[in-house]
């Protein structure tokens, strides 16, 4: 059969509940191949960064910000500038006799890390009749608490925006999901490094998929959302070791429009063994107690909570994020150099963003991120940033 194709022009294109974890409603050009809609839509981003204090990554992270003792921290003012988030992304609608079918592949250029730009695969799923698989934002949390940011970097304490390996079910407001245990959530931890992060048991396995659910729902100008998870945190050596503990967490989150022109928003984190699926996890998700060889959960704790005004063409954001581990059990368990990981870390962010004209965006940025270890050692750092971003 000949295919005949039809351009129609540009036009709004409201993307599916999974792709709009992103704060991007894009725009799209749309195209018809017979009875298949596809669209493409996108943008080409600059960002433009000026560490005040060490520099960070491009997309910040608060594991990176070097304590007050670490003589990185007294070599000041970095600039950097780079296009790492530009997007790109195809989706298609085909209407079926059972209903209709949508695939969405999108992608980034922040697969390379440190100075490359390598294509990164973002989303790449269906979705029909409520059945979503393959690749998209996790389905534990939303972005209702998500405070706008110039930074890639998500604020601590959020729910993980990430995206990972899934089969979720739909229905009206409700969505449960299986997803990749080993991911987002990260694995058990056999000890810690001196430069806060952890290293993974050589024993730690994921035997299930991690279980999320989630309710979204709406009274007036409140918007709002509940979430859960349940996970299974396991090692086994096939000799001695062989232990396994429940992980779970929560999240509560909201958004109110107090007026046309002012938005409140905040969220609530909690969990043990939730590990990566907290935005900014500042611990790992588990430890094994060497003198006992069992699987200890970490408790995670994490907040946040902004205002969005509107001013002229744009919105003034201010947000806080904060996000806190507690090692005190790994610490008198002896687990290695658990008294110099990560504890807790912070975010304060202000900015405006505007559009001069339609498919623009302008924005500038300060923030300051925290960073404090479990012996009380911390370090902080801030950044101006600005961006431009072209829309199609």
């Amino acid at each position: 059969m000949k295919s005949s194709i039809v351009f129609k022009g540009v036009k709004s294109f409201a993307l599916t509940t999974f792709a709009l974890a992103t704060p991007l409603l894009a725009q799209a050009y749309e195209f018809e191949v017979n009875d298949t809609t596809v669209s493409v839509y996108g943008y080409a981003r600059l960002d433009m960064i000026y560490d005040v204090d060490a520099e960070l990554p491009p997309a910040g992270a608060n594991a990176a910000i070097p304590l007050d003792d670490d003589p990185r921290a007294d070599i000041t003012g970095h600039t950097q500038l780079h296009a790492k988030q530009s997007r790109i992304a195809f989706a298609t609608s085909i209407p079926t006799d059972r209903g209709e079918l949508k695939t969405v592949i999108e992608g980034d250029f922040f697969g390379g890390g440190g100075d490359r730009e390598e294509f990164r695969l973002r989303h790449a799923y269906g979705t029909w009749n409520g059945i979503t698989a393959g690749q998209t934002t996790s389905n534990f949390g939303f972005i209702l608490g998500m405070n706008r940011t110039i930074d890639f970097k998500r604020q601590a304490g959020l729910p993980q925006s990430a995206r990972q390996g899934q089969l979720r079910y739909t229905t009206g407001g409700f969505s449960v999901a299986l997803e990749d245990p080993g991911n987002l959530g990260g694995t058990v931890a056999d000890g810690f490094t001196p430069r806060g992060g952890y290293i993974s048991h050589a024993a730690s396995k994921e035997a299930l998929p991690d279980l999320t659910l989630r309710y979204m729902g709406k009274a007036g100008n409140l918007n709002y959302g509940v979430s859960g998870l349940v996970r299974q945190l396991e090692v086994e050596d096939g000799a001695l070791l062989d232990d396994s503990a429940l992980g779970w967490g929560v999240n509560l989150e909201a958004e109110y429009h107090l007026t046309s022109a002012l938005t409140l928003r905040g969220s609530v984190t909690h969990g043990d063994g939730i590990g990566g699926y907290m935005e900014e996890a500042p611990g790992a998700p588990a430890y094994v107690d060497p003198a006992t060889g069992d699987v200890e959960p970490i408790t995670l704790t994490g907040g946040t909570a902004g205002v969005r005004v509107a001013a002229g063409p744009g919105h003034i954001n201010l947000g806080y994020g904060y996000a806190t581990a507690d090692l005190d059990d790994a610490i008198d368990a002896g687990v290695a150099n658990a008294d110099v990981a990560n504890e807790t870390f912070t975010d304060l962010h202000l900015n405006y963003i505007w559009s001069p004209v339609r498919n623009i965006s302008y924005g500038v940025e300060v923030s300051r991120q925290t960073r404090e270890i479990a012996n009380g050692d911390d370090g902080d750092a801030v950044r101006l940033q600005g961006m431009v971003m072209y829309r199609f």
